[in-house]
C-alpha cells in the first residue's frame, strides 16, 4: 500500500500528517499528488467533496511554494466563505512545521482592511471567494503577476452561483504561464467551457463515475401526499435516533417553516438561509459542527461550501430544481469512507425526478416505507438501552448514593424497574405514536383511486353540462355569502331542493351554477326578492360572458351589446347610473 512518502511529500509535511492521523493516501491523493509534484500539467479532478481533495492539491502546493518570497504564488478560488475558510485551516495544519509559510482566507463579511495588512505582511497561499477578490484587485491590494498555479474548488458551484464574469476577471490578471487545477463534483457543460477556455491539454481524473454519487450513501425515497410530507419527516427523524445531518428545502420561507415546527415539537434543529446576518450564520453552523444541533434545516445557497463531518444522513424535504444539485447535497454524507443515507421525500408527481437523478449519479433509489409507530417505538426503545449498556459509570461518584437507592427500590423485583424505567423514558413515544395512521401512497391503489377521482370528474362535467349560471346583485360588501346563497335559493324552492354548482363571489354580485330545470325559475324568483335591505335582481350568465346585473346588458344574437328595457324606459338606480357613465367615457363625453 502506497504512503505519502512514497507519493513525494515531503519531511517538512509528513511530521504534520501524522498528527492529523493522515496514515494512507485516498484514492484522489493517490492520483493527483504525484502530477502536481512531477511536471506542470493542468489538471481536471472530478470527485465528490469529502473525498480528500484538499489535500490532494493542497499537500503539492505547500511542497513547492517558495518561503522567502513573501508574495502570492498560488491562488484557490472557492464559493462560499465557509469552505474558503476551511481551505486555509486545513493548508495551515498540513504547514504547522513548515517556518515562514503564511495562508491567507479572503473573503466577504469580514474586515476588509486586516486582510489588506496581512497581505502587505507577505502571504504564499490566497484563499479566496471571488467577489472579495476582486474587490482587493480594484483596490490595488493584492497583485497575482506571481501567481503560478490557480485552483478552481467546487468549480460547478461557483458557477451555479453566477460567479462566471468573475472568474473570467481574476483570471485575465494571471499570468498565461500558470497551472490551472479544476475541482468539481459534476461536469456540467459550463465547467466544460471554462476548462477548454483556460486550461491546456488538461489531464483528467474521475474517483467514481463521471457525475456520480460516493459509492458508500445508500439512496432511499419515501412516496407520500403533499399533506402528509412533515408527518413523514418526523417519522424518519424518530426512525433514526441517532441521526446528525441536513434536512434540505427549496425556499427560505420553508426551510424557517420546517426549522419552525421541529423546534416546537421538540427536536434539536435550526435554520440555515440567506435571510440570516452573519452573526446568527456563524452562530448555527458553530452549533452545528459542534454537534450541539441535530439537524440543520437548510437552502441549497446557504449550504454550498459547508463541509461537516460525520454527517448519517442527508434529507431532501423539497428536491432541488436543478437535479445536478443532488449530487452536492448527497454528497456531504459518506465521506472518508463512512457509510451515508440521502433520503427524498416525495409526491407521485415527482416519481420521474427519482429516475432522473438515479442516471445521473448512476445508482438506484431505494422505494421505502415511512415507519409506522410500532416500528418508530422499537427503534427508540433499543437505542435508549443501547445508550444505557455504553454508559459510562464512575463508581467513585455515584457509590455513596447507591444504598439509599437500593433502600428505595427494594420493593420492586427486577422487571418492575425495567417496566417503570422505560415508561419514564419512553411513554411520550408510545402516546404519540399509539394510532399513527399508514401515510405511504401505494402507487396500484393511487392509480385506482386517480381513476375513481377520473370518473367523478367525468360525472361531474355531464353535471355541469345540466348546470345554468345566473349572477344576482348582491356580493361580499352586502354580506352574501355561500350559506346565505343555498339558504335564500332553498327558500324559494318548489317543494324540492335545487342541485346548486360552482359559486363565485366578488365585492357586488355573486355568480352562481343551478339546474337548468329550475333556473328560468329561480331568476323570476330572485329578482322580486330582497336580502340586507337590497332589492335582489338576477339575469342569465351566457357562456364565458357574465351578464353582470347592475349594468343591466344582455347580448343579441349577432353578438351585440343592447340595451335593456330598463335602460330605455329611463329607469334611474346605481346600476343604470354606473352604466351610463361608463358609456360617456367610452364615447369621450367625460
Amino acid at each position: 500500500m502506497v504512503t505519502f512518502e512514497e507519493l513525494g511529500i515531503g519531511k517538512q509535511i509528513l511530521p504534520a500528517l501524522t498528527d492529523m492521523g493522515f496514515a494512507v493516501p485516498m484514492p484522489v491523493q493517490e492520483k493527483v499528488i504525484p502530477l502536481l509534484l512531477g511536471d506542470r500539467t493542468d489538471i481536471i479532478a472530478l470527485a465528490q467533496t469529502g473525498t480528500g481533495k484538499t489535500a490532494a492539491y493542497g499537500l503539492p502546493l505547500l511542497q513547492k511554494a517558495d518561503v522567502n518570497l513573501h508574495i502570492p504564488q498560488a491562488l484557490i478560488l472557492s464559493p462560499t466563505r465557509e469552505l474558503c475558510v476551511q481551505i486555509a485551516g486545513d493548508l495551515s495544519d498540513f504547514a504547522a512545521y513548515m517556518k515562514d509559510f503564511h495562508v491567507l482566507p479572503v473573503y466577504g463579511g469580514s474586515n476588509i482592511e486586516n486582510q489588506i495588512k496581512a497581505l502587505k505582511k507577505g502571504v504564499q497561499i490566497v484563499v479566496a471567494t471571488p467577489g472579495r477578490l476582486i474587490d482587493l484587485m480594484h483596490r490595488k491590494a493584492i497583485k497575482l503577476n506571481e501567481i503560478n498555479t490557480v485552483v478552481l474548488d467546487e468549480a460547478d458551484e461557483m458557477l451555479n452561483m453566477g460567479f462566471l464574469d468573475s472568474i473570467n476577471e481574476i483570471l485575465a490578471e494571471v499570468p498565461d504561464t500558470r497551472n490551472t487545477l479544476l475541482f468539481s463534483a459534476t461536469m456540467p457543460g459550463e465547467v466544460a467551457v471554462i476548462a477548454k477556455k483556460y486550461m491546456n491539454d488538461p489531464v483528467e481524473i474521475t474517483i467514481g463515475n463521471r457525475n456520480s454519487g460516493a459509492e458508500n450513501i445508500k439512496h432511499l425515497y419515501y412516496t407520500v401526499h403533499a399533506k402528509d410530507k412533515y408527518t413523514a419527516l418526523k417519522r424518519i427523524v424518530d426512525y433514526y435516533p441517532s441521526i446528525y445531518g441536513i434536512i434540505f428545502c427549496r425556499t427560505r420561507m420553508d426551510t424557517q417553516d420546517i426549522a419552525d415546527k421541529l423546534i416546537a415539537d421538540g427536536y434539536n434543529a435550526e435554520a440555515l438561509h440567506g435571510d440570516l446576518s452573519q452573526a446568527q450564520r456563524d452562530s448555527v453552523m458553530q452549533k452545528f459542527r459542534m454537534k450541539h444541533l441535530q439537524l440543520l434545516v437548510a437552502t441549497d445557497v446557504a449550504a454550498r461550501g459547508l463541509d461537516v463531518n460525520d454527517l448519517t444522513h442527508i434529507i431532501n424535504y423539497s428536491l432541488p430544481d436543478d437535479i445536478s444539485a443532488y449530487t452536492h447535497r448527497s454528497g456531504r454524507t459518506g465521506r472518508a469512507g463512512k457509510a451515508g443515507t440521502s433520503i427524498a421525500i416525495i409526491n407521485l408527481k415527482e416519481k420521474h425526478l427519482i429516475r432522473q437523478i438515479e442516471k445521473l449519479i448512476k445508482k438506484p433509489f431505494i422505494a421505502a416505507k415511512v415507519p409506522g409507530g410500532r416500528e418508530i417505538c422499537e427503534k427508540q426503545l433499543f437505542n435508549m438501552i443501547h445508550k444505557m449498556e455504553n454508559v459510562e459509570i464512575e463508581n467513585s461518584e455515584i457509590d455513596p448514593y447507591l444504598p439509599a437507592i437500593y433502600r428505595k427500590l427494594e420493593w420492586l423485583d427486577k422487571e418492575d424497574v425495567i417496566k417503570r424505567f422505560i415508561a419514564l423514558e419512553f411513554n411520550r413515544f408510545l402516546e404519540y405514536y399509539r394510532n399513527a395512521k399508514d401515510i405511504n401512497v401505494n402507487e396500484e391503489n393511487d392509480k385506482e383511486s386517480g381513476q375513481v377521482r377520473n370518473d367523478r370528474s367525468d360525472r361531474r362535467r355531464k353535471e355541469v353540462s345540466s348546470f345554468t349560471k345566473l349572477v344576482i346583485n348582491a356580493g361580499k360588501s352586502a354580506g352574501m355569502y355561500p350559506s346565505n346563497l343555498i339558504e335564500l335559493i332553498n327558500g324559494y324552492s318548489p317543494g324540492k331542493r335545487i342541485r346548486i354548482g360552482d359559486i363565485t363571489l366578488s365585492r357586488k354580485e355573486t355568480v352562481f351554477e343551478v339546474d337548468s330545470d329550475y333556473a328560468g325559475f329561480l331568476k323570476k324568483a330572485l329578482s322580486e326578492a330582497e336580502f340586507n335591505g337590497i332589492d335582489l335582481s338576477a339575469g342569465f350568465v351566457d357562456g364565458e360572458s357574465k351578464v353582470t346585473v347592475n349594468e343591466r346588458r344582455f347580448f343579441n344574437g349577432k353578438g351585440k351589446r343592447k340595451e335593456s328595457r330598463d335602460f330605455k324606459k329611463g329607469r334611474s338606480d346605481s346600476g343604470s347610473r354606473e352604466w351610463e357613465t361608463r358609456k360617456k367615457r367610452r364615447n369621450g363625453k367625460t
